[in-house]
């Protein structure tokens, strides 16, 4: 299993992961670096310990927010497409109707058309 070294709040760690998660580990551990620095930067030095779990906390708060809207995404996700559905079966009926309708005038038209030429004189050259 390979190793990559990490730096957290100046101290580096090594960290085991599988192959070739190498490169998203360490990106990983900046991004949870950066949050441990920016505590420090509001804070000051309170203690390594501390201010880990306080940066913990911070991305566990960050990930909860994420999940949360996911959640209220996936909602209207769900909203729009059953919304898209209704609409797509309206139509569906709609185009159904104009097609009964445009027919009848059809049949209408060749009745009248049967009518006149039933009716018309035909001219005579």
């Amino acid at each position: 299993m390979p190793e990559v070294n990490v730096e957290i709040n100046g101290r580096k760690y090594r960290m085991a992961c599988e192959e070739g998660q190498q490169k998203r580990l360490i990106g990983l551990a900046e991004r949870f670096n950066d949050h441990v620095e920016q505590l420090k930067g509001a804070v000051g030095e309170i203690g390594d310990n501390r201010l880990t779990v306080m940066a913990g906390i911070a991305v566990v708060d960050e990930l909860a927010e994420a999940e949360r809207r996911i959640k209220a995404l996936e909602t209207e996700v769900l909203v729009l497409t059953r919304a898209g559905q209704e609409v797509a079966a309206e139509i569906e009926a709609l185009e159904a109707s104009f097609a009964a309708r445009l027919s009848d005038a059809a049949r209408l038209i060749e009745g009248v058309a049967e009518t006149l030429d039933d009716t018309a004189p035909i001219p005579q050259n």
